[in-house]
């Protein structure tokens, strides 16, 4: 048996498979070697595609649950031959297509964005120093590493040493030093220092793609508060829609006695007005739509779900340089403070050569080298980047000649209180200030020892000339803003001050904000902080979260990725590191927080408007659900048409729901969606109800043919579908005017030339009296409906505001036990 199992095995073709190659890192690899390695599959290309593929945009708009129960419904009206009530699949089909349209232009533009956001990579390829993206490196190619670079394949180190942070992958914070031989795990990112390494693992292979499968596996990716209550909405209607569909058509034939054809047109009717056909659609075209509007003003969407986030944000965090302040500085003096002064020249000469010998990773260093250029400098034996923990850099030229230049309080330590009305006096005036000190050997560790100050640099940041307009955008919407920077509180309040933010004078030191407690008082106390670690950023963004805040935050650096991966809505600067954008939710392909104005008066557009045109598809579902329950229970013919129910849903939810989602609206986004939109389609809802039971309790005492029943209860449900149309459109404009005149012309020109069309017959006199009626108690019973809402919503609010009061008087009680 074990033999015939052999034979029946069918062995798979394999591909060669390439020798490893011992790399020189001078030479790398060559051009042949490359190619053999991308025919084997072999390259760097990601896991996952950042888009749908155009198939599976096709497929996911056409293989929908609810398209199949609509089809279901087709099916069987044409098996009875009610042709005419089939006038849903032309709404059905319309749908499908925008949708797909929509979505493959959005797909299109996100593509080309994508591309331009892509990191870059740089490799060593026979000899030469190449720059690609990071998906075109393959096995065995030398990278080179720096500053700010995330590391993008697993690699060995074989030349140089590099300070890395893999708070990303493992989740400790501490930069670890890496030398030749030690392993660099992908997802992790440079914080200082160059090197050279061997990709040892890439593609599917890395550390960082085999952990973004295993999270696919275990969990979906968590909806926003609109998607998700729009999901469970959806996934309720779906299971209800089967038993009531089933209930209502045994119902209506075995019990009213009614034909097949009839009990089959009457319970399509109800199951279609239940359905929110174009909801989901208007969702998903308005965001498709968003991310186009985005790319316009520079913005690349990595993340859907943060157009919600973004637009529900009340806190902003922005740091000082590039968002506030301009993105370069200029040296504007020198002073000296140390006990054995040097003159001005030779702090000069030491200054070009520090500078000389460090790379120009941020704009206080490339400012100092640009104000101490020389190419003649002395080489240190050791230098020691900057980072932002510690907050300061170091070269050693020799035994006795180690040098420090960074934040004076973080190189004086207790020593600092000394210097600190002479640093106070520059940094008022918003300028940065640097302190130049001797020290001892120049090592690993975060302290030095035996400091001796020198000098002090002071830098000049100007303030944007638009940071003012931009700031007081936010203020006007109620967005607070808080100013986290690894600056001096002194300079950086002085800089927020200037630029228009409020409450500047509400600043903090962090290095006082030693534990989790103090950060988190501090984060609602405080407008301004200064020296911030990026651990603190972090712990910042998650207190203010805990407070129950929706936070976004701007970044550029490998110093705020840790808060940029903590916040609801995390904004990268394309110009900054590769990890701040590749962890970010939203790209500024300009680089210009001037353009976030915009970028958030966009995403409340969009959301705002979904919500407001959402409440015209509720208010035919609740109406059609709760009527269909009731006919069930009561026993009566449902009162509407498929076909009626088409011309209803086009006039009063399809055609002005997608003119109303494209205009402009920047309110701050507030409460729960299935909340709002619920509170806004109730009083509608209600009103068709009460107005239908009252329709057919006419029929049943003045024997009203079923026709011209079903024929007041179209009209009358349209009517109320624009007085709604009419509440959502307010406050009005000549658009909205001209759209909803427009409607109520067409209205009245299909009862006029087309009724048969939608199933509308002509109506006696008796039936007329009866409509009119029934129109005038519209506006007076859908006031009532909404009075009583707002009362029993100021009610409960109320019960919540007290039962909070009561929460938190027994919390002194309890902390005193």
């Amino acid at each position: 048996m074990n033999k015939l199992n052999k034979k029946q095995q069918v062995e798979e073709p394999r591909i060669p498979q390439p020798e490893r190659i011992a790399t020189f890192p001078d030479f790398g690899l060559s051009g042949d070697q490359v190619r053999q390695r991308i025919a084997a599959g072999l390259d760097n290309k990601a896991v996952d595609s950042p888009s749908k593929t155009v198939p599976q945009i096709i497929a996911g708009n056409i293989l929908t649950y609810f398209n199949l129960i609509f089809v279901v419904l087709a099916i069987s009206l044409a098996a009875v031959g009610s042709f005419k009530n089939m006038m849903f699949l032309v709404a059905v089909v319309v749908n499908t297509l925008i949708g797909i349209v929509q979505e493959l232009r959005a797909k299109k533009t996100l593509d080309k964005l994508v591309l331009m956001s892509e990191p870059k990579a740089t490799v060593i390829r026979d000899s030469v120093v190449v720059e690609l993206l990071s998906e075109e490196t393959v096995l065995d190619d030398i990278a080179v590493f720096g500053s700010d670079n995330q590391i993008y394949a697993d690699a060995i180190l074989l030349t140089g040493e590099l300070r890395v942070n893999e708070s990303l992958v493992t989740g400790e914070s501490d930069e670890i030093m890496k030398k030749a031989g030690d392993k660099l795990i992908s997802g992790s990112f440079v914080v200082s220092g160059e090197g050279r390494a061997r990709l040892e693992r890439v593609g599917r292979n890395s550390f960082v793609s085999k952990m973004t499968v295993e999270a696919k596996k275990a969990k979906k990716s968590k909806q926003t508060g609109m998607m998700r209550d729009l999901t469970r909405m959806l996934q309720l209607i779906g299971i209800a829609i089967i038993p009531v569909g089933i209930m209502m058509y045994t119902r209506q034939t075995q019990i009213l006695g009614l034909m097949p054809k009839e009990g089959i047109e009457n319970t399509t009717a109800a199951l279609v007005g239940m359905i929110p056909e174009g909801l989901y659609l208007l969702v998903s075209v308005a965001l498709a739509v968003s991310v186009m509007r985005l790319s316009k003003k520079h913005t690349l969407v990595r993340d859907l779900k943060c157009i919600e986030t973004l637009a529900r944000a009340d806190v902003f965090c922005v740091d000082k340089t590039g968002t506030i302040t301009e993105n370069h500085m200029d040296v504007t003096a020198i002073v000296n403070i140390g006990p054995n002064d040097m003159d001005a020249a030779a702090v000069e000469r030491l200054l070009t050569d520090f500078a000389g010998d460090m790379p120009g990773i941020n704009a206080t260093m490339q400012a100092i080298k640009k104000c101490f250029n020389s190419a003649s400098y002395r080489r240190a034996v050791k230098i020691k980047e900057f980072s932002s923990a510690d907050k300061y850099s170091a070269v050693s030229f020799g035994p006795g000649e180690n040098y420090a230049l960074g934040a004076p309080e973080f190189i004086l330590r207790g020593n600092f209180p000394e210097y600190q009305e002479t640093i106070n006096t520059y940094a008022e005036t918003g300028s940065r200030v640097l302190l130049l000190a001797g020290c001892g050997p120049v090592g690993e560790a975060n302290t030095l020892d035996d400091i001796k100050p020198i000098a002090l640099i002071v830098l000049e940041n100007p303030v944007k000339p638009t940071a003012r307009a931009t700031f007081e955008f936010f203020r006007e919407q109620g967005v607070a803003i808080k100013v986290i920077s690894g600056d001096n509180p002194l300079t950086v309040a002085a800089a927020a001050k200037n630029a228009g933010i409020e409450h500047t004078d509400r600043s903090i030191d962090a290095p006082v904000l030693d534990s989790k407690e103090k950060i988190a008082e501090a984060a609602g106390k405080y407008t301004v902080f200064g020296r911030v670690t990026p651990e603190q950023k972090r712990q910042l963004i998650l207190a203010l979260k805990k407070a129950g805040h929706t936070v976004a935050m701007t970044g550029d650096g490998v110093n705020d990725v840790l808060a940029l991966k903590a916040a609801d809505c995390s904004v990268a600067m394309a110009s900054g590191s590769d990890v701040a954008s590749k962890v970010s939710h939203l790209v500024m392909l300009n680089s210009d927080f001037d353009s976030m104005p915009a970028v958030v008066a966009e995403g409340r557009r969009v959301i705002n408007n979904i919500e407001r045109t959402a409440s015209l598809f509720l208010v035919k579902n609740i109406f059609s659900f709760i009527l269909a329950i009731i006919s069930i229970f009561a026993v009566f013919a449902y009162p509407l048409t498929p076909a009626q129910l088409s011309l209803a849903s086009m006039l009063t939810i399809g055609i002005p729901s997608f003119f109303l989602s494209l205009e402009p609206n920047k309110s701050l986004v507030r409460g729960r969606f299935i909340v709002n939109v619920i509170y806004r389609a109730l009083p509608a809802a209600l009103t068709d109800l009460f107005i239908i039971i009252g329709v057919v309790l006419f029929k049943a005492a003045f024997d009203l043919q079923d026709a011209q029943v079903t024929t007041i209860a179209a009209v009358l449900i349209t009517c109320v579908g624009f007085i709604m149309v009419w509440k959502v459109c307010k406050p009005f404009n000549w658009m909205r005017a001209v759209m909803l005149a427009s409607l109520v012309v067409l209205f009245v020109g299909v009862l006029a030339y087309v009724p048969d069309v939608f199933s509308i017959v002509p109506i006696d006199f008796g039936s007329k009296l009866v409509l009119g009626v029934f129109v005038l108690l519209i506006p007076s019973v859908m006031w009532l409906f909404s009075a009583g809402i707002e009362k029993i919503a100021e009610g409960f609010h109320f019960i919540v505001r007290i039962a909070k009061l009561l929460k938190e008087d027994k919390k002194p009680e309890a902390a005193e036990a």
